[in-house]
């Protein structure tokens, strides 16, 4: 059957001597406790029936520890599902708006995008949070096509800066750096789009136009003033070395997880890299739920299946479904 026929569109590091174990009514770990595993897909979670939680104060407790990326005490935090949460709890500890959160990285105070925060957090990973800064509106002239940007989001509704091209449209403009959120485009509003929507936009703007950006870059520390992008996998010191990961999720509860096999991590770089062509985007909670998704299916039309029911509000077209099954493939027998 040939691919898409019949689809439908539509205060140290982390805790001392505190082990991260099960929770009935929250993060779920396979094989303990005689409980079932989770599944890899967004918004699944096993729960066992007929049996309450346990009292809160017999419940083993996750805790992280946390700064403000600009320079802060550390905070403890817990008890948290989603980034949403998350942001909730680090608000909670230094006294601030959730709504001041723009990401978290893990193990470096610097805007660096290879350690941002996504959908899995080490369970001995220390969070650093950064906060919104300095306010800036930018006049673009769109002189290609291309502007050379990659757009991310933080899963709690801003859309900000992942990588900027080098020698590309925005790569000439100093003022514009990685990690800046997008407020607005043009005076349109973009709190509470997801990154692909914001990709969408930028791409349809009409060349030979300038249009206005309205941004806000993440607060800075003293040493990170001068510092133009993130992305460089020298920098920040690695605090984390847990063998678990905490998944956090859209819709249900985090789970506690073992640590991705080698194949795991070789195909999610592989879908991210392939969101980024096709889309614009970089997202490497959705590219673990496509490999998550596509690992056990046998032919692509299966794999294009499962994509539509439960991503199907991305309307992933053909040729993309082919590349990130053929991608997963490789990384299934090894090939670079």
């Amino acid at each position: 059957m040939p691919l898409g026929l019949g689809r439908r569109k539509k205060a140290s590091p982390l805790v001392e001597n505190e082990e991260a174990e099960p929770v009935r009514a929250g993060l779920n770990v396979p094989g303990l406790d005689g409980m079932d595993g989770v599944g890899g897909g967004l918004g699944e979670a096993t729960a066992q029936e007929g049996l309450p939680p346990p009292p809160t104060s017999l419940r083993p407790r996750l805790i992280f520890h946390t700064q403000l990326a600009h320079g802060s005490p550390t905070g403890r935090i817990e008890g948290f599902s989603n980034v949403r949460e998350l942001y909730a709890k680090i608000g909670e500890a230094f006294g601030i708006p959730p709504a001041e959160v723009m990401f978290c990285t893990l193990n470096t105070h610097k805007v660096d995008m290879d350690k941002l925060l996504g959908g899995q957090i080490g369970l001995e990973d220390f969070i650093f949070a950064h906060v919104k800064g300095q306010r800036k509106e930018v006049e673009v002239f769109k002189g290609e096509d291309a502007l050379g940007l990659t757009i991310t989001d933080n899963g709690a509704g801003y859309a900000f800066i992942k990588r900027i091209r080098e020698g590309s449209i925005i790569h000439q403009i100093q003022v514009i750096n990685v990690g800046d959120m997008i407020v607005s485009i043009n005076g349109h509003m973009l709190i509470g789009c997801r990154h692909y929507e914001v990709a969408k936009m930028l791409k349809e703007l009409p060349r030979g136009k300038t249009f206005v950006l309205k941004l806000v870059e993440p607060l800075k520390a003293f040493d990170m003033i001068s510092q133009r992008s993130g992305g460089s996998r020298s920098g920040g010191v690695q605090l984390g070395t847990g063998r678990g990961t905490l998944r956090l999720r859209s819709k249900g509860p985090a789970t506690v997880e073992e640590l991705p096999s080698a194949f795991e991590e070789k195909a999610i770089e592989k879908v991210d890299d392939l969101l980024e062509s096709y889309m614009g985007i970089r997202d490497s909670e959705l590219a673990a739920t496509m490999v998550e998704l596509g690992k056990d299916k046998k032919n692509p039309d299966e794999f294009a299946e499962a994509l539509d029911e439960t991503l199907g509000d991305f309307a992933f077209p053909d040729e993309f479904v082919f590349d990130v099954w053929g991608a997963i493939g490789d990384a299934k027998v090894g090939r670079v």
